[in-house]
């Protein structure tokens, strides 16, 4: 372990990367306190504080996954991570499984996109390409996608509903601009734009299903890898994307 007054990058060595992306999602104060009740035990213990010692508390630190969690949880991230990437949305940072009893994806989205309703309806499809990459491996889907304001199935919502009701992409009274203080709400009054919003879903859906469907190795392997490691970085996912998809023809 090097000395405090020694300044090492995660780029520079492996181990100190991989804690921290183990650490992602925890504060700086967080980080200290584990360090610090790390370090008392291995004193205690007369020895020296290791990169597997931080890495131990920071695995035991995550809620516990069945196999069966685990394995749904990383390919619904999987499916994510390579809707992000193929449909040039936003930049993977990392694709995590565990922390803080739930799996997420970290991306930097693209500032230099037009924001054009192909746009909008590409962001939509990665909303929803978690649930879709569960209903393609296992032919259902549990209720993580939605049950909450800001879930899969809510933000995907939202995004439709914002199409439809003032950014001008509606073929129904485009010019129309609506409040967005309950337009959500509008929903279970207005039957008419329900259905128009459901239809944006249903064709992002299909979108996100037709790219899984010819990712499928690479939606199997990444996921693989993620129930494996835990998390892993943009760079990693890129890479068996790319491998996955075998040689140039």
């Amino acid at each position: 372990m090097p000395e405090a007054s020694q300044t090492i990058t995660p780029e520079q060595h492996p181990d100190l990367r991989r804690l921290a992306l183990l650490a992602t999602g925890s504060t700086g104060a967080d980080i200290e306190r584990l360090v610090r009740d790390v370090r008392r035990k291995t004193r205690r213990q007369q020895r020296s504080l290791t990169w597997g010692d931080l890495e131990h508390a920071l695995l035991a630190g995550q809620v516990k996954l069945s196999d069966d969690v685990r394995w749904r949880t990383a390919i619904h991230e999987a499916g994510h991570a390579i809707a992000f990437c193929d449909m040039r949305i936003a930049e993977v940072i990392t694709a995590s499984i565990g922390i803080g009893g739930m799996g997420q994806v970290v991306s930097r989205q693209g500032q230099h996109l037009p924001q054009t309703q192909d746009w909008l309806m590409r962001s939509i499809a990665c909303m929803l390409a978690g649930r879709t990459a569960e209903l393609l491996i296992f032919g259902d889907t549990v209720a993580g996608a939605g049950g909450y304001d800001d879930s899969d199935l809510a933000r995907a919502t939202e995004h439709a509903v914002a199409a439809e009701t003032r950014l001008g992409f509606s073929n129904h009274q485009p010019l129309l601009y609506r409040s967005v203080a309950g337009s959500i709400n509008e929903l279970s009054l207005d039957r008419h734009l329900a259905e128009r919003v459901n239809s944006r879903l249903m064709e992002a859906e299909a979108m996100a299903r037709s790219l899984l469907e010819n990712r499928r190795d690479a939606l199997v392997a990444i996921a693989t890898r993620l129930k494996d490691v835990g998390v892993m970085t943009g760079e990693e996912i890129t890479h068996l994307l790319v491998a996955s998809a075998g040689p140039p023809t």
